[in-house]
């Protein structure tokens, strides 16, 4: 194990939940530490000031975003290097569409006879929307599905239904499964 840390800069909560529960535990074995920082409700320059402390202590950062509206990868990289300073395109990971595409791919089917699901066979384009639409009625709770979805998600199922999932596991060589 390095004495490097990690960093992964989410937008939101159920970014966090996400990448906490499916992707930080298949870094921990190569950094002392991984922690996951929430900064869509950080000032620009907050995020910046934190971006370059991290860069200038060797330790290394990703910088995670749903594509939303922006044409393309590009474009929405450009977004994102003109709000924070210091941030090389290598260092950014852009979500097609939305994280909820991310959960809804990882659904086999085993998964979706215990939520009570029908999953769409690609989630590319996966919104929030779509998403919530997909919320069985059973749940009274947007939260407690996307727990359920963490608790029985297959990464192998993921990397076959999304594009940018399958690109996030090939780029940080995260290939263990679960």
């Amino acid at each position: 194990m390095s004495d490097r840390r990690l960093f992964i800069f989410v937008e939101g909560n159920d970014d966090e939940r996400f990448f906490r529960n499916v992707i930080r535990p298949l870094f921990l074995g190569r950094y002392q530490s991984v922690e996951l920082i929430m900064y869509a409700c950080m000032k620009s320059t907050q995020v910046c000031k934190f971006i370059k402390t991290v860069s200038s202590l060797g330790h290394d950062f990703i910088l995670v975003a749903d594509i939303d509206e922006a044409p393309g990868v590009k474009a929405k990289k450009h977004i994102i290097q003109h709000r924070f300073c210091a941030v090389d395109d290598d260092d950014i990971m852009v979500i097609i569409k939305e994280i909820e595409s991310w959960y809804l791919a990882g659904v086999d089917d085993h998964a979706a006879a215990r939520l009570g699901v029908h999953p769409p066979r690609y989630t590319d384009q996966i919104t929030k929307e779509d998403f919530n639409r997909r919320i069985p009625r059973r749940y009274t709770s947007r939260v407690a599905y996307m727990v359920d979805i963490l608790n029985l998600f297959s990464i192998d199922t993921a990397k076959k239904k999304n594009r940018s999932f399958l690109f996030f596991m090939k780029r940080y060589h995260l290939s263990r499964r679960r």
